[in-house]
């Protein structure tokens, strides 16, 4: 083969294949990310895995965090897509604080409902002047805790009560209660303590414990206006806020076969709440 003819044939191969590698670079993977934690995390591969997915186009890949502070720098910096995981109250604080990016709601998901739980006491008229109430010492879930037994007429919070707010803004204890803040994760093992009159868990806490919010909590959190900073939402970086695909994962979430799905997994527990972004601006 002549010599000036084999060269350009290199070069030309050289040059299709380098074409051909910044194609498939260019060419779009059409996966999300989806960053999650514990139940969320199972969910969301069970639902991946889905005939609705298929229907929807959907590819889906889960990426588990174990760290909620560290899923949602991730999701700002674009290395996961949306995450599923969070409160709409977590959802805030961490937008008001952060310093590398801000998120976005995409729609809601579910009510996990904190309850007020006893293994000595039936209802929370019977608790006794001055017994114990353990509470969760995490800021999110101690506020959670706090609001609960004050909209059950329990103790008075501050006006403007916060989610992130605690102990401090209890302005009235008619009862006396005495607080003792612990680790969430042994609330299964402190409600059985004689010494404690009732415990705060949360949803995915008591389930751990065998406990069923809907039947055996003494009273327990329902989708209102004092619980909209508890709603699960989906979350993504800002610029990401419009992203229609995205948005197609909420139609996967509520559809009837995934909540069918869901409600029989955790045993109605996970309340779904599908309601528009304006519901947290108090329009809905």
């Amino acid at each position: 083969m002549h010599k000036k003819i084999w060269v350009s044939l290199v070069l030309a191969s050289i040059l299709v294949v380098g074409i051909t590698w910044a194609t498939v670079k260019q060419q779009p993977t059409n996966v999300i990310t989806v960053g999650s934690v514990t139940s969320d995390a199972d969910i969301w591969r069970h639902l991946a895995q889905s005939k609705q997915a298929k229907q929807l186009h959907l590819k889906i890949q889960v990426k588990e965090f174990t760290d909620g502070q560290a899923l949602n720098v991730a999701t700002a910096q674009g290395q996961v897509d949306v995450n599923a995981f969070q409160s709409y109250g977590y959802f805030d604080a961490f937008n008001k604080a952060s310093k590398v990016g801000k998120l976005a709601n995409l729609g809601t998901t579910y009510l996990e409902p904190m309850g007020i739980y006893s293994s000595h006491y039936h209802a929370l008229k019977d608790l006794p002047d001055g017994a114990t109430i353990a509470i969760a010492k995490d800021l999110a879930d101690e506020a959670r805790g706090l609001k609960l037994l004050a909209d059950n007429g329990l103790i008075i919070l501050a006006p403007g009560f916060g989610a992130l707010d605690g102990l401090e803004k209890v302005t009235s204890n008619p009862k006396h209660f005495k607080f003792q803040e612990i680790d969430d994760t042994t609330g299964g093992r402190v409600v059985k303590d004689p010494k404690i009159a009732a415990v705060l868990m949360s949803n995915s806490i008591s389930q751990a414990s065998g406990l069923n919010v809907l039947k055996d909590a003494l009273a327990y959190e329902h989708v209102n206006s004092h619980t909209k900073a508890n709603i699960n939402i989906l979350a993504t970086a800002e610029k990401q806020s419009h992203n229609s695909t995205y948005r197609k994962l909420l139609t996967l979430y509520h559809d009837k076969t995934s909540q069918a799905y869901i409600a029989a997994k955790y045993h109605g527990t996970k309340t779904e709440v599908n309601k528009p972004i304006s519901y947290f601006k108090g329009e809905h």
